[in-house]
């Protein structure tokens, strides 16, 4: 392995993505994958790049614990267990092993949007009905929430350090009222994995505010992630002053969250809806396709 962690010669990155060394270089020559050239001539790549790379699921994969970041076992991740440490790990307060259990599921190959839908937000919702049947108090679910952002966090210095140039921009918020952090956040990691330059607002956000964002960053897809309402006739009213004025950008609209419970989705227009946010995921790659990789094989002739 090499001696600095964070690259990967050639070879290492050959036999983790289960492809030729001179498919690799030619990668590196075409700046799919970013490389260092040590003084000796030597291409080094960065771990982070060969693993986005292996995530994309339809390579041969070779052996991604060379990269000395995936976990050893064989076969799928285990996204139950994965959920089990996580929820042991926040209500214990322990970050150190939270941050493990996140960055062991995002190297193991497990998607951002499986990783938000099927990791974070079940490990989230039991943490609310923990403090909803007060079987832990408000400051256990604060602490949660941060170590929980603080693990992502990490991940997402990754994806934004690995971003392509002239991406399309995505704004989005959870609206006025609505204190959760979280579920705008991952929309945000999904996004910025798709390839989008993502712009997250945050938590309490007015309407007012997301339109003069949209204004002056003019972005093709908004998003709104509404866990709590307040005032639903509130929101209603608003939310329709707000689509109206976006209407003429054209820029796509997907809204989702608990709080779009049927009968507030049903009186709002939206360019889509979600459950979950692998619909995020599949709506942001059907509007901006990323550059394609080329084909594994010997590189052509000069």
């Amino acid at each position: 392995m090499s001696q600095n962690p964070q690259y990967l010669s050639t070879l290492e990155a050959a036999q983790a993505l289960g492809v030729s060394i001179s498919t690799v270089k030619r990668w590196v020559d075409t700046n799919v994958l970013p490389a260092h050239k040590t003084p000796g001539g030597h291409r080094k790549l960065l771990q982070a790049e060969v693993l986005a790379l292996a995530r994309q699921g339809d390579l041969p994969r070779g052996d991604l614990s060379r990269l000395a970041m995936a976990s050893s076992n064989e076969g799928s991740p285990d996204l139950k267990g994965l959920r089990i440490s996580l929820l042991a790990a926040i209500l214990q307060g322990d970050a150190n092993v939270a941050r493990s259990v996140v960055q062991r599921a995002y190297q193991d190959g497990v998607s951002i949007e499986s990783l938000a839908d099927q990791i974070i937000s079940p490990v989230m919702a039991d943490v609310g009905h923990g403090w909803e049947t007060q079987e832990i108090d408000v400051w256990h679910e604060h602490r949660a929430t941060q170590i929980c952002a603080q693990a992502l966090f990490e991940i997402k210095t990754k994806l934004q350090n690995r971003a392509e140039r002239n991406r399309p921009v995505a704004l989005g918020a959870a609206p006025e009222g609505d204190p959760y952090l979280m579920p705008s956040l991952l929309a945000q990691m999904v996004l910025l994995d798709a390839g989008w330059q993502a712009i997250n607002l945050g938590p309490n956000t007015p309407f007012a505010s997301l339109l003069k964002a949209a204004r002056e960053t003019k972005p093709r897809l908004i998003w709104l992630s509404v866990s709590y309402l307040p005032d639903a006739n509130c929101f209603l009213r608003e939310y329709r002053e707000f689509f109206r004025a976006l209407e003429p950008t054209g820029a796509a609209v997907a809204v989702g969250g608990h709080g779009l419970i049927e009968s507030i989705r049903s009186a709002i227009p939206y360019t889509t809806y979600g459950d979950g946010l692998s619909h995020l995921a599949a709506l942001a790659r059907t509007l901006h396709t990323r550059p394609k990789r080329p084909r594994a094989g010997r590189p052509p002739k000069k």
